[in-house]
């Protein structure tokens, strides 16, 4: 866990270059020099702190089960975020403002510090931002969504946010910090304080109404198009390790294939790779190729693989579902399905792929998130066996430059929705848009908008305007029957797909590098269910 918690610290301090958390400097920076001090700066970076973690941890877990809106939180922070833009240019309403704070303070405790009020409506404003910067998560958005599908927040994934959050705030107080240095040195601009401080309000309106209209969620994917090294994460591995730490035990009450239960106990003296996959995801099956290679060329030599089968959807909890694409893979190695996320649990594990690598004395010596690198934990899989051959020349298919995001159609991750940003969790007609921003998709006709999926009606139509050499989507057929879906690609009939079973499915596939298209799926069939989109 503990390069884990590095990453996610040294991420946290590289986000101030990110255009996620831009939207909010301006905010952060007009709110700070409106007083000097280090009250309001340190207000605003610990209420961030406090409400992004927070809400990161729960928030999917109160929409579920509360059935509160998540946009709610966006709305609220906005209507604060115009309340201090307004008490910036209205000198009368700031005053009331810092007055009836400081009542409050006075009635409340007995510290009646001047910089109290400053600190506490810094705070204040902080915490609406940490509401409206959550989507921000980045590096950890793979712990929310396990902690949407587990249902429970750890120890881990408190920590990992915590370390975030803290590597955020240093260079935050630097920024806000930096904006009253800057102005206290410029004598001249001294007389047009007050001038300055509308400028500074009127800035924070502005802000919060592209936030209100997710303006600023188009500003910041036309960055990313221009400049894509800005997107940061974490994925990526760790050396082969000298490493004490001994790998969990296998959960006992799952259903294994390919193998009768196994444990760690039985398989002492064997080197174990243990693979975290579910089977709709585009970025394990990329993975799958090299690991039945492994499989094939080291079983003799003392390798055992597990595939922990761990479902991101309900249908993929279905043991038919997993043998057929175990079958369809071709994977001969054991695997464990973990329904209920007890083994994803013991490893404090956050993504899907994910490898751990064990020796023959049980103690976890590598470990890979995400794709590529297949040579690293090769070579470390022969370090362990203590043997030396040629390493495999399969490709790397991981994509190697900007493609579009992995684009959920269920209400809870929903934020490449256009107009809004978000789906409402009802059953309604939508308006196709006539024009759609890249990496962003519309819809049309009567759609069932669920927590996880989107459900046809009739005359159902999704249109996406993507990047990619290849595009899959996860669907489900309607109930009990097949369901066919025609896909156009720039307004063209590609072909027609027929939805016979619970699976990814492969929608455009092209040679060359990524283009530009735009993406019509009509749905014949009401009923059909539509999960999450990938791309290649």
């Amino acid at each position: 866990m503990t390069p884990l918690i590095i990453f996610s610290f040294f991420s946290g301090l590289i986000t101030i270059l990110s255009p996620c958390i831009w939207p909010i400097l301006p905010i952060v920076f007009s709110f700070s020099v409106s007083h000097p001090g280090k009250s309001r700066p340190l207000g605003i970076t610990l209420g961030i702190i406090v409400s992004f973690t927070i809400l990161t941890l729960t928030l999917s877990l109160l929409v579920r089960s509360l059935g509160i809106n998540p946009n709610l939180f966006r709305y609220l922070a906005v209507i604060v975020i115009i309340f201090f833009g307004l008490s910036l240019i209205y000198p009368k309403l700031g005053s009331l403002v810092e007055s009836k704070i400081s009542r409050w303070l006075n009635f409340t405790t007995k510290f009646k510090s001047p910089s109290a009020s400053t600190f506490l409506s810094g705070f204040i404003t902080g915490l609406s931002l940490g509401a409206l910067w959550t989507p921000c998560a980045g590096p950890i958005l793979a712990t929310v969504a396990a902690l949407s599908a587990s249902g429970q927040i750890t120890f881990t994934s408190f920590t990992i946010t915590l370390a975030y959050v803290a590597g955020v705030a240093i260079p935050l107080f630097i920024f806000s910090l930096f904006g009253q240095q800057l102005f206290s040195r410029l004598h001249f601009v001294s007389a047009l304080t007050s001038k300055i401080q509308k400028i500074f309000g009127g800035v924070m309106i502005i802000t919060a109404i592209l936030i209100l209209f997710n303006l600023d969620t188009l500003i910041q994917t036309s960055l990313l198009d221009r400049f894509p090294f800005l997107n940061t994460s974490l994925i990526g591995s760790t050396p082969l390790l000298d490493s004490s730490t001994p790998a969990p035990e296998f959960a006992t009450g799952n259903h294994w294939l390919n193998s009768p239960p196994l444990t760690l106990t039985t398989l002492k003296g064997k080197v174990i790779l243990v693979d975290f996959w579910t089977y709709t995801c585009i970025n394990c099956l990329r993975t799958l190729p090299h690991l039945v290679s492994w499989y094939d060329k080291y079983k003799d030599k003392g390798l055992v693989i597990i595939g922990v089968h761990t479902p991101e959807f309900e249908f993929e909890k279905d043991v038919n579902n997993v043998t057929r694409a175990i079958a369809n893979f071709g994977i001969k190695y054991p695997v464990v399905q973990d329904n209920d996320y007890l083994i994803w649990n013991s490893y404090q594990n956050q993504y899907w792929p994910a490898e751990y690598l064990i020796d023959q004395q049980g103690i976890i010596r590598h470990t890979h998130f995400g794709e590529g690198e297949y040579d690293t934990t090769e070579s470390a899989i022969q370090q362990l066996l203590n043997i030396n051959q040629p390493l495999d020349s399969k490709p790397d298919t991981a994509p190697q430059t900007e493609i579009s995001p992995e684009t959920y159609l269920g209400q809870h991750r929903s934020q490449y929705y256009y107009p809004t940003g978000n789906l409402p969790l009802e059953q309604t007609n939508f308006k196709l848009s006539s024009s759609i921003p890249l990496h962003s998709f519309s819809l049309g006709g009567q759609w069932q908008i669920t927590a996880d999926n989107a459900i046809a009606g009739p005359n159902a139509i999704l249109n996406y305007h993507f990047l990619a050499s290849k595009v899959y989507l996860v669907l489900r057929p309607a109930a009990n029957s097949p369901s066919l879906v025609n896909v156009y690609i720039d307004n063209k009939l590609s072909s027609q797909i027929n939805v016979d079973s619970d699976r990814l499915y492969t929608l455009f596939d092209q040679i060359g590098p990524p283009s530009e298209h735009t993406l019509k799926l009509d749905f014949l069939t009401p009923g059909t269910q539509v999960f999450a989109f990938t791309f290649g």
